[in-house]
Formats: structure tokens, C-alpha cells, sequence
């Protein structure tokens, strides 16, 4: 059993880049699953439901989101129409949407969980009791949190603490791709961030130029996308054991697109 992982997907150019790579990054590495953040993808930040049709168009058999998921209002209603599209379970039970997926691939099910992290973002409920809620009520062959926060040490922390009761943690929400893809003692897969797609030469994701400004004045600044950048695609591939739903090898990579000869590189920095 295998499940690709692909990092927050940054506007229309990242969207692009999901369809041009994805495809064959499902064939290469023999997926069973496909798993997209979109929670940037629509231009000018959030998600809309053109945004995710796109990526669903595109190879993607899940979406999850983090923060920016409810800042388009088009959303709130598609959210609770359309359940492959999760947000994160920690925000209020009433909010639109689910942070659970179940995903039936017929031989084997595998449960799909949002996470947001409560350090340097919103107060939601403790994410650590809230996965201890879903655990209890949801059982699969396998099941994979994707852990939306900015804190490295809260990262971590839930990886170890759901280390042997889930077969894989992924952060997402910093950008960067990090270089600890491992399988922690317990057998549970984990990477601190499975970084972005969408433009290289940016600061995470946007235009370095606003970023500096940004930094320098303290004053507002809008934050744009140059849609003409050449982007890189982040991801992880897990292979998972069904006699434990346990993880057996984890693969890092980026991909880069070359508009000469329409192909696509493949960089790998961790393989366990």
C-alpha cells in the first residue's frame, strides 16, 4: 500500500504543477492514494471549489487544508457537500465540513485526518485530544494525519504521541520541505513539513520582493504570486504494512518541470 502526500499547493502555478507531475508521480511510485493540501490554491489565497475540482481533475484523491480553508465563503457550502475535502477536525463541531475522511479503496480503508496546531495560530481545541476522539470513534486499515501548524517542537510532539497508533504523520502549513523523513520507533512515518508547491524563488510562495518589503517597513503590504515563476512540487510516498497499517519505507522528493523538453526531475532526499 502506498500514498503520495503532496505539499500546499500555491495558486493557479502550483495547481498546474499538480496537474503536469501528478499523473505520472502516481504511476512511478505505484500509489494506491494521493493526498493534496489546497488550502492556497486558489489565486489570492483560501480555496475555492474551482481550485479543488481542478486538483481532483488533476489525480488528487483527497484534499486537506489548514488555516486559509474557510477565507472563501464559496467554500463553506461545498465543504459540507463534498466530503473528500476535509478541513481541519479541531475547529468548532459546527463549522462547515468535516476533518475526517474514509476513504474506501475496497480491499482496504484508509481514514484521513486534518489537524491544525493551536502554537502561533488560531486557539482551537487541543489537537492532541482531538485526534484521541477521532481514534476512538473511527477505525481503518490505515490512517494518516495531516498535522496543519507552524511549530516544529508541536510537530514533533504529535508525531511521537501518535507514534505506533497511526501509520503516518505529515506537517504541513511552513513550506519548506525538512530533512527528517523517518519512520519513528513505533513504526509510524513522519516528516516536520512536506513543503510546497508552487514557485521556487519565493518566499514561501510569494514574491520575495513584497515579503522584504513587508519586513523592512512593518507596513501592509499585499502579498502576490508571480504565476510566471518556474514552481517545484514537494511530496512524500509512504508504503504501508496491512498486517499493522504500520510504515515499511518513506520516500522525500521534489519535482521540477522543464518547459523545454515538457519532462520532469525528480529529486530525492530521503528514502528509509
Amino acid at each position: 500500500m502506498k500514498i503520495l502526500m503532496i505539499g500546499d499547493v500555491v495558486s493557479q502555478c502550483g495547481c498546474e504543477m499538480v496537474r503536469r507531475c501528478l499523473p505520472q508521480l502516481k504511476r512511478q511510485f505505484a500509489v494506491d492514494v494521493a493526498i493534496v493540501n489546497g488550502e492556497n490554491a486558489a489565486i489570492g489565497n483560501g480555496i475555492l471549489p474551482q481550485s479543488a475540482e481542478f486538483l481532483f481533475a488533476s489525480g488528487a484523491d483527497v484534499i486537506t487544508t489548514g488555516n486559509h480553508v474557510f477565507r472563501r465563503f464559496e467554500m463553506h457550502d461545498y465543504l459540507s457537500s463534498h466530503e473528500q475535502v476535509i478541513r481541519p477536525a479541531n475547529y468548532r463541531p459546527d463549522a462547515p465540513g468535516s476533518g475526517v475522511y474514509l476513504y474506501d479503496g475496497g480491499s482496504f480503508s484508509l481514514l484521513v485526518v486534518n489537524l491544525m496546531g493551536t502554537s502561533f495560530l488560531d486557539p482551537l481545541k487541543n489537537p492532541f485530544d482531538t485526534i484521541d476522539e477521532i481514534l476512538k470513534t473511527h477505525q481503518a486499515t490505515y490512517t494518516v494525519v495531516d498535522f496543519h501548524a507552524e511549530a516544529t517542537g508541536e510537530k514533533r510532539a504529535l508525531g511521537f504521541y501518535l507514534d505506533g497508533r497511526v501509520s503516518a504523520v505529515f506537517g504541513t502549513h511552513t513550506h519548506v520541505q525538512t530533512a527528517d523523513a523517518q519512520i519513528l520507533p513505533h513504526g509510524t512515518a513522519y516528516i516536520t513539513d512536506v513543503g510546497m508547491t508552487g514557485p521556487e524563488h519565493s518566499a514561501l510562495g510569494v514574491m520575495p520582493e513584497r515579503v522584504i518589503q513587508r519586513l523592512r517597513t512593518n507596513l501592509p503590504v499585499r502579498f502576490e504570486v508571480d504565476e510566471t515563476e518556474p514552481c517545484m512540487l514537494c511530496g512524500v510516498c509512504v508504503t504501508l504494512e496491512k498486517r499493522n497499517g504500520l510504515c515499511s519505507a518513506i520516500e522525500s522528493f521534489c519535482v521540477r518541470w522543464d518547459e523545454h523538453t515538457h519532462k520532469m526531475t525528480i529529486q530525492t532526499t530521503v528514502k528509509s
